[in-house]
């Protein structure tokens, strides 16, 4: 399978929103969604595309930030791929794709968080070589 990763421009955003859907809890609209990706493109946020001809399969947003314990940093944000394109080692593809991105850029760390209770996600991290280093707390206000 032919694979293509490039950054989504910011003006087309709104393609990203029908994937992360399939990702957000149920307490998140898509027209809330689609508002939070039209102010993430105005701050320190890109979003990759993983298509499959000219179809977008997955996505990850980049968080770009400078961090005292690791220096810049881009942090990986809601990493989704279709179903039927897991297990075929796209996610290896992307990941690796980014890294070299975002090095491009001058990051010299990738941060992520995983939901607790997603161990698939945990397993394929640390399997190249991503350390846990904490908790990720949310207080809604």
């Amino acid at each position: 399978m032919q694979f293509q990763f490039k950054i989504i421009p910011s003006s087309s955003i709104d393609l990203v929103v029908p994937l992360v859907m399939k990702m957000s809890n149920d307490s998140i609209t898509e027209d809330l969604l689609l508002e939070r990706f039209q102010e993430m493109v105005t701050q320190n946020y890109e979003c990759v595309g993983v298509y499959y001809y000219d179809q977008l399969v997955g996505v990850s947003g980049l968080w770009y930030a400078t961090r005292h314990y690791s220096g810049r940093s881009v942090e990986l944000d809601h990493v989704f791929i279709e179903d039927i394109y897991r297990n075929k080692g796209l996610g290896t593809q992307l990941i690796n794709w980014i890294q070299k991105y975002v090095k491009s850029k001058g990051c010299e760390s990738i941060e992520l968080n995983a939901y607790i209770e997603n161990k698939l996600s945990q397993k394929f991290y640390e399997r190249d070589n991503y350390q846990r280093l904490g908790y990720h707390y949310v207080k809604q206000i």
